[in-house]
């Protein structure tokens, strides 16, 4: 299979990308890339990767969404390459608003898995779509922020900036 692999610089880092067929499949922090890459050769088989010809509209996104347009992540276009329960989990992270957090046992009980909180967790942390797939919205039911792959200061921060920019309508 050819994917296309390219980087791009963020506030909190860069980030590095993988798209196919003109959709997203992973974007991930660079140094968290390794896992990743292994993660899609395991369920997509074996990989040739290619330069991305063209990232200026996912360049454009995300720095729209880091100048405050919380809204422009939802029109990525992405394939969720993942098990039935994670695809699942990874859609109802992306209906979580951007401003709002949600608690791995809500996620459990809006997918009709009450008990699956663990699951939820695991599908959580193994999200190839960073930002996109919003996980750092899924915090502790005590509030606490817990586990992210980009390290809980990033959290902490994405959870700030869609906070300093959220409003009802957005």
């Amino acid at each position: 299979m050819k994917l296309e692999l390219g980087e791009l610089s963020t506030p909190l880092g860069d980030v590095r990308f993988a798209r196919g067929s003109g959709r997203l499949l992973a974007l991930a922090f660079a140094e968290c890339w390794p896992r990743v890459g292994r993660v899609l050769e395991r369920r997509l088989g074996p990989i040739e990767w290619e330069a991305a010809a063209d990232s200026a509209e996912l360049d454009a996104r995300l720095r729209a969404y880091f100048a405050g347009d919380l809204a422009t992540l939802a029109g990525v276009e992405v394939e969720l390459a993942g098990t039935d329960f994670q695809r699942r989990v990874w859609s109802a992270l992306r209906e979580i608003p951007a401003g709002a957090t949600t608690s791995y046992g809500e996620l459990a009980r809006r997918l009709g898995a009450a008990s699956a909180v663990r699951a939820v967790g695991a599908a959580n942390g193994a999200n190839p779509l960073w930002l996109v797939v919003p996980c750092h919205r899924a915090i502790g039911s005590d509030g606490s922020l817990t586990g992210y792959a980009g390290g809980l200061e990033r959290k902490r921060w994405l959870l700030a900036h869609e906070s300093k920019y959220f409003s009802p309508a957005s």
